[in-house]
């Protein structure tokens, strides 16, 4: 071989050598769902874990589950696997509050963000027989008495909390004065709701969505900019509150990982949002598609920390 091709062979080897070490690194490949299995995160991670191996990204994925304090011991989890690039714990809004609300040790600027992925708009619903037609109506009972109308929602300090703390705040209402009732669960809530054990109920669209169709219950607004396809719920925004949330969910890695083997983690998200398997995937669960990665994603992990402080002081949940 000549010198010119013995120098440009090398040169390549030199290319491709970081491309094959970065590939070897998310080998068994392992998914931590810090929460029960059928909920969001592990919803999600099942369809992360599927749509990698289906586009033939990474082979094998396991996912496994770490339930318990809004996700934060599986953080704490997370952030004593230092240095493992073949791990990923799936996260999102509710970790967010969650580590705020229990003074967790651990926060997420402790691990290595590396993307956000979908986002859940949050829908109002009320029973089919309420009074409340709409959330003008809802609005003034509330304002006239804020204790006499009760939400129901999911944990102490999550999304739907957090949700309802920001509509009492546009609507004028003191959020420490609110009646929010916490459940554990969504059957728990929805329970609630079409029992008339509250005025209203808040949580992702999916959590209601057969009920809706099926006439039981009705959806009087959706925290969304913009009217969503195939959900027939005005806006917020539209009604007067000035209100806009998503319950986003995210992936993030252990700290101590190399520069190289973070950014082969976020090279093969960033496949799997490209691949058809993950678009179908979005479309059947109604996700909205919000990817974003990469020192974006870090940049936002920030942003939302200080926002989510912001309504949990005003909801009285943290000092």
């Amino acid at each position: 071989m000549s010198k010119p091709l013995i120098t440009l062979a090398l040169s390549l080897s030199l290319l491709v050598a970081p491309s094959l070490a970065a590939a070897q690194s998310i080998q068994n490949l392992r998914i931590m769902a810090p929460a029960s299995p059928g909920g969001g995160w592990d919803q999600t991670s099942r369809s992360v874990q599927s749509a990698l191996q289906d586009a033939g990204i990474v082979k094998p994925v396991q996912v496994f589950n770490v339930p318990g304090a809004g996700g934060t011991i599986g953080l704490a989890q997370l952030y004593n696997s230092k240095g493992d690039s073949s791990l990923m714990m799936t996260m999102g809004l509710v970790m967010v509050g969650a580590i705020q609300t229990n003074s967790s040790k651990v926060d997420l600027s402790r691990v290595t963000p590396l993307a956000r992925l979908t986002g859940e708009y949050e829908v109002v619903v009320v029973p089919a027989s309420s009074p409340y037609k709409n959330m003008g109506d809802l609005v003034a009972a509330w304002k006239a008495d804020p204790g006499k109308v009760a939400f129901a929602g999911g944990s102490a300090g999550g999304t739907d909390h957090m949700l309802v703390g920001l509509m009492a705040k546009a609507a004028g209402i003191d959020p420490r004065k609110m009646n929010y009732v916490p459940f554990s669960g969504g059957g728990e809530t929805l329970a609630a709701v079409l029992g008339n054990q509250v005025a209203a109920a808040v949580a992702g669209y999916g959590e209601f969505e057969a009920q809706i169709k099926a006439g039981k219950l009705r959806a009087v607004g959706i925290s969304s900019a913009k009217p969503q396809a195939g959900i027939d719920a005005p806006t917020l925004k539209s009604q007067g509150l000035n209100v806009e949330l998503a319950n986003w969910r995210g992936i993030v890695a252990p700290p101590g990982i190399s520069g190289s083997q973070k950014a082969a983690l976020i090279s093969a998200l960033d496949k799997m949002h490209a691949s058809k398997g993950w678009k179908d995937t979005l479309e059947t669960r109604k996700w909205t598609d919000l990817y974003l990665s990469g020192s974006k994603f870090d940049n936002y992990l920030k942003l939302e920390a200080n926002r989510t402080a912001g309504i949990l002081k005003d909801i009285g949940l943290v000092k």
